[in-house]
């Protein structure tokens, strides 16, 4: 191997990341630190015609998002990355558009490549005619003599059609009868003829490069080690080969990653297949500039970065034994090419909601207060305003934290999310579970009534009622001592005291324990939701 590994990820600026470009990056990553290498970022936009205002900086907001940012890559007009390493700047191929002229011209100087000077209709006309004969047009060996460029041309012609500004692109001069031995890290020896590849333009009539030439140039002058790069780019692989060889340059090594599937594990995932099932293919949300269309993103949709990282490294990849759970550190340390797989990966969206719900338990309850905390302001104020009710809590222990009129503390809610974080997957959940904590219920699951409620319910209520009233240190512990051993030592069943006191409080038969919750909503506020529970049954 490279003892200087320098891998880059390329893509180019015509819209959203789409998470297999994403995955693409990771893997450059993981490689990249894996062997002490450098991880760059290329812009390659010399398809000015499909360039997307806003495309760049989105790319480089989502890798920063999902903690892999570039060592090397182009300063931003609107972020503050920059380039670290300006020797091998500049990092777009539009700045980079001098260079490759000259290397297309190198080419022709040693005959490795040709001028040609054929128009679209004259190259359609072409293919209709094989065509019509049952055949396959290809520009190659085969017929490039009959076609107009410079092999076919006489020098003075050419010159001529050059001096008289006609339009020409190069083309490279693919060999005859060979067979080109190809390696690839994961997908081992491929053998290819050449009399099956056609001569591929590397340079086009509008003064840019194609992407063939301006890549294997950029790799070359950036000292590019290994290219790590997505499946549909395996067919190129043969003539970016030739290019080098026909340049006299070493070629880096060469990794082709699997597809990644349609959840059906059928086809290549695409953005339709998201829109349809209900789950995002772009990290961030996306807003197209032309038609404005929004699409969602996993960092809106309340993906944690980790999760998806976790998960992107899992498609396509296996570290060999059944840990599922990494950090990046620990992917870092384990990724190898070789144990990438060759088939496609099929796109699971429930399990990248598994390792969501894992990450979300990791998360400090303090830091997710802070995201849930405009969730409770924004539907208290639309509970007040449509019920005129006042939040719940109305009597704050030395244990809580102190809240204003219009606003719930966020230590508060610190406390509420560690109670019900391990049943949520995304912190849009954590206001179904919680609600209760904030906001006095106002009416009660019927197949929970019917579960909770029966004869002799009220007098419990009652009886805990007085027992609550009675307790002077408000606290879970107390609470709990107090009406336990009350339940024990007058041999009542659990279930026919702890059912309606906790549809009393939530609404339903649902939350965490039930003692907490009293807790944390304070004795005024437990004893008015058990009256009312009563209230509510007595006119049933």
């Amino acid at each position: 191997m490279n003892n200087n590994v320098r891998v880059r990820f390329a893509p180019s600026p015509t819209g959203p990341l789409h998470i297999g470009g994403v995955r693409t990056a990771l893997f450059n990553y993981l490689f990249a630190k894996k062997h002490n290498g450098t991880f760059v970022l290329r812009i390659e936009d010399t398809d000015q015609n499909r360039y997307v205002e806003g495309a760049e900086d989105y790319i480089i907001n989502a890798l920063n998002w999902c903690g892999i940012p570039f060592d090397e890559g182009p300063t931003s007009a609107t972020l503050s990355t920059g380039s670290k390493n300006e020797q091998f700047g500049p990092y777009r191929q539009s700045e980079r558009k001098l260079l490759y002229k000259q290397y297309a011209e190198e080419l022709i100087a040693k005959g490795k490549a040709y001028y040609a000077f054929d128009t679209a209709e004259a190259l359609d006309a072409h293919r209709k005619d094989h065509e019509a004969k049952g055949k396959t047009f290809i520009y190659n060996w085969h017929n490039r003599l009959k076609l107009s460029n410079s092999l076919s041309l006489s020098e003075n012609e050419v010159k001529a059609k050059i001096e008289a500004g006609d339009d020409y692109v190069i083309r490279f001069k693919s060999p005859q009868d060979e067979t080109l031995h190809l390696k690839d890290i994961i997908r081992g020896d491929i053998k290819i003829d050449t009399n099956v590849l056609d001569d591929k333009v590397l340079f086009k009539s509008d003064g840019m490069p194609t992407y063939h030439l301006a890549n294997i140039v950029d790799d070359h002058l950036m000292e590019i080690s290994h290219v790590i790069r997505g499946e549909e780019w395996l067919p190129s692989l043969a003539l970016h080969q030739q290019l080098y060889d026909a340049f006299g340059w070493n070629a880096p090594e060469f990794a082709h990653l699997p597809l990644i599937l349609k959840p059906t594990g059928k086809g290549k995932l695409s953005k339709r297949d998201g829109d349809k099932l209900g789950f995002p293919v772009f990290p961030l949300e996306w807003k197209d500039p032309k038609t404005r269309e929004v699409s969602r993103g996993y960092k809106e949709d309340g993906y944690f970065p980790e999760a998806m990282v976790n998960f992107l490294a899992f498609l396509g990849w296996n570290p060999g034994t059944e840990q599922e759970i990494f950090s990046l550190k620990e992917l870092i340390n384990a990724f190898e090419l070789e144990r990438v797989n060759k088939s496609g990966a099929r796109f699971d969206p429930e399990k990248i909601k598994w390792f969501n719900h894992h990450y979300m338990q990791e998360q400090d309850n303090e830091e997710l207060a802070k995201v849930f905390k405009p969730i409770v302001d924004a539907k208290l104020n639309v509970i007040a305003s449509e019920t005129k009710q006042s939040v719940a809590i109305d009597e704050i222990t030395t244990s809580q934290a102190p809240r204003n009129d219009s606003n719930i503390d966020e230590n508060f809610i610190a406390l509420v999310v560690g109670l019900v974080k391990e049943r949520a997957t995304f912190i849009s959940d954590f206001w179904d579970l919680t609600h209760y904590f904030f906001s006095t219920p106002n009416n009660y699951d019927e197949k929970a009534l019917k579960k909770a409620f029966k004869e002799g319910s009220e007098d419990v209520l009652r009886d805990v009622m007085a027992l609550i009233n009675a307790i002077n240190d408000y606290t879970t512990e107390n609470i709990q001592n107090t009406i336990k051993g009350w339940i024990t030592s007058n041999e009542i069943g659990f279930g026919k005291v702890m059912m309606p006191l906790r549809l009393a409080l939530v609404g339903a038969l649902q939350g965490p324990d039930v003692f907490d919750i009293m807790f944390m909503i304070g004795k005024n506020e437990t004893l008015k939701r058990m009256e009312n529970a009563i209230a509510f049954i007595t006119k049933r």
